[in-house]
């Protein structure tokens, strides 16, 4: 059986579920700068940077792969002088230690410079780059790889219409819903979905080496310690913590590795997979049964996003996680209605955790998603769920998720001004 619309739904999956080497903010930068110094055919003297205030918010202070260092200024110059402009969120891929340096050295020779500019889009970034008598300018702006303006020497040579923009906003998976994710998720041929179980294989490397290796606060190694130890044992929560948390270290520290994203975001690829997989694998479960839960994960996390912002104050790691507990329902036995328990545990569980800025202890935060992940898919499956009589909680899970939505983008835009004062101020 195959349906029409299913298509498309793979098509959302594709578009959305993409591999990204470090925290998809300053790599986006990184991708504007590159293709930058394209235009300018040249090495450049000096960078411009102007950003958004979200986008400098989730830029300050995450590792950035190859370097050692945090920050957009060094993101933008090793983009500039490194990066591969064909490569997307993986612009990085091929950074040398000579590339390293010699970003470091435009950095600290103080030609690079970084601002936020007041512009109306959540996700925005501009670079000029110059040498001698000749500049570039790039804006990317709404999603992390949209480019809407390249210019050289102050002509325009590519310029994103308006109604090209509209057409790529109007692709969005609003028509979803978890009912339509369910059916799809369960009943499309396996050799047509087969395709996400790379996202488990990438995201089970970056957690095994995050695992292995000493990166940002060491969550998911000090959980694997404090087994050992016997002070922890390897339950469901406690194995899905482990995982998705070490993902997340190794990530967040700027490790050389790529992560399967979700919706513009590593962690939120990574908190969308790793519980699963975890689950998965305690449950013996056959490679079709993980793809299908895998599929139900990531498509019903891309839902809930699109929501919200591309980046907002509401942490997507909690999003990506309501994901991963209602696939996790699923591989427990869970039927449709218990699914949609699960969401109700998960919004009426962790909703409201905020989001400041991407760093190292963002592993602190997917690791409470997967704990809650589980926690609500058990309670689901004994058909316990938080009831319309409390909170944001509706009778209907796509209601439930539409508030979900306003409390992000609407109830929270003074928190996220008042995270980004906090933070700039410091």
């Amino acid at each position: 059986m195959w349906r029409t619309e299913w298509e498309q739904y793979i098509r959302i999956i594709n578009d959305k579920v993409i591999p990204s080497l470090g925290c998809t903010e300053p790599i986006s930068t990184a991708y504007a700068t590159a293709l930058a110094v394209e235009l300018l055919n040249r090495t450049p003297e000096q960078l411009t940077v102007l950003v958004s205030g979200n986008l400098m918010k989730n830029g300050m202070g995450v590792g950035v792969p190859g370097t050692g260092m945090v920050g957009l200024p060094i993101a933008a110059a090793v983009g500039a002088i490194g990066g591969d402009p064909d490569a997307g969120l993986e612009v990085l891929k091929d950074i040398t230690s000579e590339h390293v340096s010699k970003a470091k050295q435009m950095v600290e020779a103080g030609h690079v410079s970084v601002a936020i500019k007041d512009v109306p889009n959540v996700l925005y970034t501009e670079v000029q780059v110059s040498a001698g008598d000749d500049s570039a300018r790039v804006i990317i702006k709404d999603h992390h790889t949209q480019v809407v303006l390249k210019e050289l020497n102050g002509k325009p040579v590519f310029e994103a219409s308006s109604d090209t923009v509209a057409t790529e906003e109007a692709a969005a998976p609003v028509q979803l819903t978890v009912a339509d994710i369910y059916e799809f998720a369960t009943q499309a041929p396996f050799d047509r979905i087969r395709f996400i179980l790379e996202s488990a294989r990438l995201n089970k490397s970056i957690s095994a080496e995050g695992l292995e290796g000493d990166y940002g606060l060491k969550v998911g190694k000090t959980l694997k310690k404090n087994i050992t130890r016997g002070y922890l044992s390897e339950d469901l929560a406690v194995l899905a913590m482990m995982r998705s948390s070490a993902a997340s270290d190794a990530r967040m520290d700027g490790v050389m590795l790529p992560a399967m994203s979700n919706s513009g975001s590593g962690n939120q690829g990574i908190a969308a997979t790793m519980p699963v997989v975890a689950v998965a694998e305690r449950l013996n479960a056959s490679e079709e049964t993980l793809a299908r839960a895998l599929i139900l994960s990531h498509l019903t996390a891309i839902h809930i996003k699109s929501h919200l912002d591309t980046l907002s104050a509401l942490c997507g790691a909690t999003t990506a996680g309501t994901g991963a507990s209602a696939a996790i329902t699923w591989l427990l036995g869970g039927d449709q209605e218990q699914i949609q328990c699960a969401i109700f545990n998960m919004v009426g569980d962790i909703t409201g955790i905020f989001c400041d800025g991407a760093k190292t202890s963002c592993s602190l935060k997917v690791s409470t998603a997967a704990n809650a992940a589980v926690k609500a898919a058990l309670l689901a499956m004994d058909n316990i769920r938080v009831t319309r009589h409390e909170g944001i909680i509706e009778e209907d899970v796509e209601k439930t998720i539409a508030n979900l939505g306003m409390l992000g983008n609407q109830g929270m835009k003074e928190t996220d001004r008042m995270i980004l004062k906090i933070m700039t101020a410091k």
